[in-house]
This record gives C-alpha cells, sequence and structure tokens, in this order.
C-alpha cells in the first residue's frame, strides 16, 4: 500500500469527513497488505482550516483540555516550538482480536504532529488479517515512509520506548520489548522537526485507497505506564486528552491519567 498523509478533519464539525462510510473502508482496507508501511499520523491540529480543527469534546467529564480525533487516542503534551526535548512511556502488547477482514491498530510515542507537520516516532502494531493477528514493531520520521522492524513481537510482550531530540535536528528512537528480548536505538535527523508537542498515542493508521482511516482492529485494552515529557510524568506538562471517534461513533476510552504517567485505552468499535 501507498502511504499517504491523512488529511485531518473535524470529527464533530464536519459529518463523515474524515471518515469513509462503513462499506467502503471495510471494501478498501481489504486489499491492503498486512505489515506495509502505511501512514500513522495525526488528524489533530487545533490551528489552522476549518476542516483541519479536532472539536473539543467537552461532555468528557474532564474539563475542557480534551479533544477528539478521528485516528488518535491518548494524551499529547503542546507547546511552542522546541518545548519538547524527549518522551518515553512502556506498553504491555495486546492481543488482536480477528475474525475477518482487515483492521489495524498502532500504540507509540513520538514528538511533534499535534501542531506540527512532521512525527518522530517508533511503537507497535496489532493488526487483524481475517482471523490472523498479525504484530510487529515499527518507527518512523515523518514526512519519511515508515519502517519495519523484523524482531519478533507477540502480546503480552514488555514494550519501553523513547524518542529523544540530540540537537540539530537529530533525534534517536529507542523502542525494545524486553519480554523477547532486543531493543533497536536509530539516530535519525529531520531538520524541519519542531519539538513542540509530546505524544503516547493509540492510532487506527492511515490509508485506505481513498485516503482515509483504517478500520480500528480490537486491541482489547492497553496499558500505558511511566509516560514522560522532557523526562518528568506527563501529567506535569497538563497534557491534552485525545478521544478517537468517527462523527457518530467512539472508537474507544482513555482512562485519566493515574500518577501523571499511567492509563489505559479500551477498544470500543473499528
Amino acid at each position: 500500500m501507498l502511504r499517504k498523509w491523512c488529511i485531518p478533519v473535524a470529527t464533530l464539525a464536519l459529518v463523515g469527513g474524515s471518515m469513509l462510510a462503513a462499506t467502503a473502508a471495510a471494501s478498501a482496507a481489504a486489499s491492503a497488505s498486512i505489515g506495509t508501511p502505511r501512514s500513522r499520523h495525526v488528524v489533530v491540529q487545533p490551528g489552522g482550516l476549518a476542516r483541519h480543527l479536532t472539536t473539543p469534546f467537552g461532555a468528557h467529564g474532564r474539563g475542557p483540555n480534551a479533544v477528539t480525533s478521528s485516528n488518535w487516542s491518548g494524551y499529547a503534551a503542546s507547546g511552542g516550538t522546541g518545548a519538547f526535548s524527549s518522551v518515553s512511556a512502556s506498553w504491555v502488547q495486546p492481543t488482536a482480536h480477528c475474525s475477518s477482514g482487515s483492521q489495524y491498530s498502532s500504540f507509540w510515542v513520538g514528538l511533534d504532529g499535534y501542531r506540527s507537520s512532521s512525527v518522530e516516532q517508533t511503537g507497535s502494531e496489532a493488526d487483524c488479517s481475517g482471523s490472523t493477528p498479525v504484530y510487529y514493531a515499527w518507527w518512523e520520521m515523518y514526512p519519511g515512509p515508515s519502517h519495519t522492524f523484523s524482531s519478533t513481537v507477540r502480546p503480552g510482550d514488555n514494550f519501553s520506548a523513547s524518542v529523544t531530540s540530540l540537537g540539530g535536528g537529530r533525534f534517536s528512537l529507542s523502542i525494545s520489548d524486553t519480554t523477547e528480548g532486543w531493543s533497536h536505538t536509530l539516530t535519525k535527523t529531520l531538520s524541519s522537526a519542531k519539538r513542540s508537542s509530546a505524544e503516547v498515542i493509540v492510532e487506527a493508521p492511515c490509508c485506505t485507497g481513498s485516503g482515509g482511516v483504517l478500520p480500528l482492529a480490537n486491541f482489547g485494552t492497553v496499558n500505558f505506564t511511566n509516560s514522560q515529557a522532557n523526562g518528568s510524568a506527563i501529567g506535569n506538562s497538563r497534557p491534552i486528552e485525545i478521544i478517537m471517534r468517527s462523527s457518530t461513533t467512539k472508537k474507544d476510552s482513555v482512562s485519566a491519567l493515574s500518577g501523571g504517567t499511567n492509563f489505559s485505552a479500551t477498544w470500543l468499535h473499528q
């Protein structure tokens, strides 16, 4: 599948904007090749044109510091250019509950993307190819393509990952699976990176053949722990809670931060 930028769309302001009709999405996703690099990018951009806005979801009950997205959920700390130099978190690789068709789910940490057009990120995947789960880990420096690691990933594996600015547009991307006993650390350069946000995210990746969001795989519940931005609890940076939903359907449920670092996300709908 060719990688495409998933155009940000206001999920509440534009009915049907970024999500295709269910039948169209299922049809396009069915032709996708599981494990092929795909765009995993934000559809949250609080600034800019109306079609790029994410509508605050005030009914969520955790105050005004929450937004909705058609393909992200989790927490994002946001600031000015250069505000964030590192992000890290740990999680347990969830099980993909598969029956038919193709669905996708990503779990990652990254810098940028919330208010900028680059994303420096690394994480893991739990996808469905029909009734068969597919697991792997990957990294990406958008606008470059994503790259899949060949290392074994199984449900229940303990992951830790981080993205750290080294200065001069250079970044260290690290991910480890302590259960399987492997780790990878890469140094990559992206001179255009703003370092204006830090995120710990569950994602329904992009793209269908028409550029829409792919169906979210049933990952059950994923637990993130020790989520940090700039070396301290991400909760200290007053992060924005991101709620994943289409125009009418909430896709997963994100818990409040516990201890400023821990939260869970539970699948609700593809």
